[in-house]
């Protein structure tokens, strides 16, 4: 979802939080996130068990997903950062920050995107490009309630961008937006079956 802004406006810098389902752990953290929701709501136990996850996950939020490393962040945190660098082509010092929190949703990751720009954002263009940005779907009327959801991006294959608004933070060279993607298909098996087909249409398989 950056690199549609990043060609109209220029990225300057970038602020993330990732909202991520159980089901960045696999199929263990799922069955942990069910059955422990099911044992408080029996009333089998205050507070779930905990085996996948560094705490109780139902009813909770953890700030914590994978090994913490020497600067704070944790891993997941930096390939983010490192991703969004690469993905991007971006310098290795671009400023890229990310906080990676693990919620009790079985599928579909979120984030929160803040962004400082090199040029004055337009909103109607930034619209405009998401709309026309192969594998992206525009959910941004807010007058009927619609933006971007884990249920709603559940089982989708193209991740959904809404919520964009100008960033009182950076003002006119500022855009905050939030995305959700369904990692188990966007991220995962079906960017795997794109690359493939793109790499037979040009002949290298």
């Amino acid at each position: 979802a950056l690199w549609p802004l990043h060609k109209l406006f220029k990225l300057k810098r970038v602020i993330m939080s990732t909202y991520q389902a159980a089901s960045g752990a696999g199929q263990p953290g799922m069955d942990e996130l069910q059955e422990g929701t099911r044992a408080v709501l029996s009333g089998e136990r205050d507070v779930a068990e905990n085996k996948i996850f560094a705490h109780p996950l139902p009813f909770n939020v953890i700030p914590h997903i994978d090994k913490f490393q020497e600067n704070g962040y944790t891993k997941e945190e930096m390939k983010v950062t490192w991703e969004t660098r690469k993905i991007c082509d971006l310098a290795d010092d671009f400023p890229v920050s990310c906080t990676a929190v693990r919620i009790p949703t079985y599928r579909a990751h979120s984030e929160t995107i803040v962004v400082e720009t090199e040029e004055d954002v337009d909103l109607d263009a930034a619209r405009a490009a998401f709309e026309a940005a192969p594998g992206i779907k525009l959910m941004d009327d807010l007058d009927k309630e619609i933006y971007p959801m884990p249920l709603t991006a559940t089982g989708q294959y193209d991740v959904e961008v809404g919520r964009l608004r100008k960033s009182l933070v950076f003002g006119d060279k500022g855009i905050e937006f939030f995305v959700v993607g369904d990692q188990l298909l966007r991220g995962a098996a079906l960017n795997a079956v794109l690359v493939a087909e793109t790499m037979d249409e040009r002949g290298y398989l």
